[in-house]
C-alpha cells in the first residue's frame, strides 16, 4: 500500500490551521473512503491501519487524518466544532484532489463527529459509516447522543459489536436506529466496542481488516458501483 503524507487545511473558529493526513490513492479506484480515528487513538492505530490496507486491497482510495487535538499533541478531544470543521476541511481537500463523492467513516468518536458535521450541513458525504457508534458513555444510557441522527438524509451504516457497552441496553439503540431515515446495522457477533471477541486471538490490525468487507459493500452500494 503506497501512502502519502498530506496536510489538510482546517478553518477553526479562532483561525486557520492544518492537520496531518495519510492518502492512499488507488488508480481507477472504485470509490473513496475518508476514515477518522477514535477519541483515544490517532490515524496510525493498528485497527485503522488494518482497515485502510484491506480497503485499498479491495480497490478503494482511503484518506486517514487526525483531529486538531491530536495534531497539537493533546490526549483529550477538543470542542465538537473543531471536529466538524476538520471534516469540512477533509471534504474540501478531497474535492481539490478531484474526489467529489465519498463515504465518511469513523471509529467511535470520529464517526459521531462525522454525523454531527453532516447534520449541520458542513459535510455532504454519499453515506456515513459508524465503527462502533458511541450512543452514550458506558453505564450512562440516560445521556444518549442521538438527537441529530434523524435529520441526516444520507444512508447510515452502524457496524456494532453485540457486546458493546456504549449501546447497552440494545432496545435503546434499536429505537435510535429506527428514528433514522435510512439506516442499517451490521452486527459483529460477541464483539465489544473495539470489536474484540473474548477468547478469540486477533490483533487490532486483523480486526480492522475484517471490517473492510461491510464498509466496502456499503460504499459501493451508496455510490452506485
Amino acid at each position: 500500500m503506497t501512502v502519502r503524507g498530506v496536510r489538510i487545511p482546517v478553518a477553526l473558529p479562532k483561525g486557520d490551521a492544518e492537520v496531518s493526513g495519510l492518502w492512499s490513492d488507488v488508480d481507477a479506484a472504485d470509490a473513496t473512503v475518508a476514515l477518522a480515528h477514535g477519541a483515544g487513538a490517532g490515524m496510525t492505530h493498528p485497527f485503522l491501519e488494518g482497515l485502510a490496507a484491506a480497503l485499498v486491497d479491495d480497490g478503494f482510495s482511503v484518506l486517514r487524518f487526525v483531529f486538531p487535538y491530536v495534531e497539537s499533541g493533546r490526549r483529550m478531544p477538543g470542542p465538537a466544532a473543531h471536529a466538524v470543521a476538520t471534516w469540512a476541511g477533509v471534504q474540501a481537500w478531497l474535492a481539490a484532489e478531484g474526489v467529489e463523492s465519498f463515504v465518511a467513516a469513523g471509529k467511535s468518536y470520529g464517526g459521531r463527529m462525522a454525523s454531527l458535521a453532516t447534520a449541520a450541513g458542513s459535510l455532504t458525504p454519499a453515506g456515513l459509516v459508524y465503527l462502533g457508534y458511541p450512543l452514550h458513555p458506558p453505564g450512562r444510557s440516560d445521556k444518549p447522543r442521538a438527537e441529530h441522527l434523524p435529520s441526516i438524509v444520507v444512508p447510515q451504516l452502524f457496524i456494532e459489536g453485540e457486546n458493546d457497552p456504549f449501546i447497552d441496553p440494545r432496545a435503546q439503540f434499536d429505537e435510535v436506529v429506527a428514528t433514522c431515515r435510512d439506516a442499517r446495522v451490521e452486527w459483529i457477533a460477541a464483539a465489544n466496542h473495539s470489536f474484540e471477541v473474548k477468547g478469540k486471538r486477533q490483533s487490532a490490525q486483523e480486526i480492522g481488516a475484517r471490517l473492510a468487507e461491510p464498509v466496502g459493500a456499503f460504499t459501493r452500494a451508496v455510490l452506485g458501483h
